[in-house]
């Protein structure tokens, strides 16, 4: 199977059924394990992307967050929220079939703290530097959630089983 292709499929059937033109197909073993079109337009869940859908139906049918071994299929260059989803789930691939330059003529989704073109460097900048508001209340025992977790892993501060760049 031509799991790009494939990919276009579900964007393109989507985007005849009312929906947005995104798509996810993650395969492992040479089989589809997960795939989903965008879906916010049909749930009006701003987190319903094609990428998170997918990943979450992956994760749950592996019984895992972790996709190492396998390789995900998507529509264009992710936007952050789905990048930082496919860095955390740690596949081995992530095959991008367009770029935001290539679409940019036929859709744009601008959002009043959100523009694709310069959402990277508002990123980058401080939290107290951005344009979305956000206010830091320092509360310890917000820390003391972290050291109960700590406590109840036998004092290990690392996820087990997590996959890491060492």
């Amino acid at each position: 199977m031509d799991f790009a292709r494939h990919t276009i499929d579900i964007a393109r059937r989507n985007v005849a059924e009312g929906g947005r033109p995104f798509a996810t197909v993650i395969v492992k073993d040479g089989q589809i394990l997960a795939e989903s079109p965008n879906k916010v337009a049909q749930t009006n869940d701003p987190t319903a992307h094609a990428e998170i859908l997918a990943i979450r139906e992956a994760c749950t049918k592996l019984g895992t967050e972790h996709l190492t071994g396998a390789t995900i299929y998507i529509l264009a260059l992710p936007c952050p929220m789905c990048l930082g989803a496919l860095y955390y789930c740690s596949p081995d691939e992530v095959v991008f079939l367009t770029t935001r330059d290539a679409y940019e003529p036929h859709y744009v989704d601008d959002r009043k703290y959100f523009e694709l073109g310069t959402f990277y460097a508002e990123f980058a900048k401080p939290w107290d530097q951005r344009r979305l508001p956000m206010r830091h209340e320092p509360l310890e025992e917000a820390v003391d959630v972290y050291r109960l977790w700590q406590d109840a892993n036998g004092g290990e501060r690392r996820v087990a089983g997590a996959p890491t760049a060492h």
